[in-house]
């Protein structure tokens, strides 16, 4: 499965043993969280390579059909994000995320040292991909965003990443994805009995410094 998405890559040191896919959020781009690699405290992590995709340009209803990067179309906002999910968009991108694993397996670096990560859109992108691929993979994260198509995770999810470690932040303030719709897709994985750690913060729909410190405690715990 060769990749057709662009992507930005950057690798901590020589000979990278393990990956981290990360998504960025809608109408953003490749190298929106490039400059956090180094605010991350790594130094007892392996040689990491950090592959940071471009999603593809496409029409978005919610902002009245302005092309834009987008993981998959949204309708409408807040409470209501997600009445009449964009499921075609959602599998295409799956399949596209699924295809830079493989090209990280080509490389090299097995499923079980690549973790799939992303903000907003690209939370929601981790999980639908990462819940449903058949090989285990190191780990999800997932910031500021919800599970999408929920209703067919217990179907579809695959056995090989039940014991995969989930690490879910979100800010209790968030106008764009509403904390409860959050918590609704924690408690959804928790209730299937999949192992997520959870956090939460004063914080709209962004990052702040606790959660810098907080994801890289939880890579350390993963990778090292």
């Amino acid at each position: 499965m060769k990749p057709h998405l662009d992507t930005i890559e950057i690798e901590s040191a020589e000979n990278p043993t393990a990956a981290i896919i990360w998504m960025h959020g809608l109408g953003a781009d490749a190298n929106d969280f490039v400059s956090m690699v180094d605010e991350l405290n790594l130094k007892n992590c392996p040689a990491i390579r950090f592959i940071f995709p471009n999603a593809p340009q496409i029409p978005v209803t919610l902002n009245g059909g302005y092309v834009m990067r987008a993981w998959y179309d949204i309708a409408a906002a807040g409470t209501d994000i997600l009445l009449r999910e964009d499921e075609n968009g959602l599998r295409q991108s799956q399949q596209d995320i699924a295809a830079l694993i493989a090209r990280e397996n080509a490389r090299g670096i097995p499923c079980e040292k690549i973790i799939l990560a992303g903000f907003s859109q690209g939370c929601a992108m981790s999980l639908q991909t990462g819940l449903r691929h058949p090989q285990k993979l190191a780990g999800i994260m997932g910031l500021s965003g919800y599970v999408p198509l929920a209703q067919k995770l217990a179907e579809e999810r695959h056995p090989a990443n039940q014991a995969t470690s989930i690490f879910l932040v979100h800010g209790t303030a968030d106008p764009v994805i509403p904390f409860q719709r959050a918590e609704q897709s924690r408690d959804l994985l928790r209730g299937l009995n999949y192992s997520v750690e959870w956090h939460d913060y004063w914080m709209q729909h962004s990052l702040c410094a606790q959660e810098i410190l907080d994801i890289g405690k939880w890579l350390e715990k993963v990778l090292a």
